[in-house]
């Protein structure tokens, strides 16, 4: 029976739209529209009502160390800046454990940028044919040429289907995207390595570009010379 009622034709019902004098206003709102801006509007209320009340029954003699720990800047609550709780061996060692994770995160991209480039040159790259052919006089010759000929007239990379070469795109794509993120690894950590040897003791300056024997953009630091005992 449920069968026979759903091939009975129904009227499709539509949704009444915006009137032509209101179109100012936008979309006619529906019901479902109505309630969840109506228990928006509620639980606002609420939010307040509690606020309110949390306000009149305050203990005006209540203490709380964030009282004197923050600062309220625009009417907003914002924590003291306060002093570093690691010391500096321990921050080194936090810099090495992240710089040992780029390190990781550069060998894995390359991995990968190899095997994509491998992937693909052996699929564009025709293998060479080191074949040697042996003819007892020139009519064999030239039916063999004639056949190396029609071999080589199969069809060739013109022909690839367009599932094929859809893949080939998007891979080529990845080795764009893995390329690139290999760059801004390497850049990440070569001023992560600057930073970590910057905050190593000894007495250093700033080169300035008249001083570089090869001027680049990025600062180049020069250390003074000790003497090792």
């Amino acid at each position: 029976m449920s069968s026979l009622r759903n091939s009975i034709p129904r009227r499709a019902h539509k949704e009444r739209a915006q009137p032509e004098a209101r179109k100012k206003f936008g979309l006619l709102e529906k019901h479902k529209d109505y309630v969840v801006r109506s228990k928006a509007f509620h639980r606002k209320e609420e939010i307040i009502g509690k606020l309110r009340e949390k306000a009149a029954f305050r203990n005006p003699d209540e203490f709380y160390f964030k009282m004197i720990n923050s600062k309220t800047v625009g009417g907003v609550h914002r924590p003291k800046p306060g002093a570093n709780k690691y010391t500096e061996e321990e921050l080194l060692l936090l810099k090495n454990k992240d710089m040992g994770y780029i390190i990781q995160s550069i060998q894995s991209e390359k991995k990968k940028i190899e095997k994509l480039c491998s992937t693909l040159h052996r699929l564009y790259t025709k293998r060479p044919n080191k074949h040697v052919y042996f003819a007892e006089d020139r009519e064999e010759a030239k039916e063999i040429q004639s056949r190396i000929g029609e071999c080589s007239n199969m069809p060739g990379f013109d022909n690839i289907p367009s599932r094929i070469k859809k893949k080939t795109a998007s891979s080529y794509r990845e080795l764009e995207e893995r390329k690139q993120r290999l760059q801004k690894l390497e850049k990440l950590y070569g001023e992560m390595a600057l930073q970590k040897e910057l905050k190593k003791p000894g007495r250093k300056r700033k080169l300035r570009e008249d001083e570089m024997v090869s001027p680049t953009s990025h600062p180049v630091y020069k250390w003074r010379a000790q003497r090792k005992r």
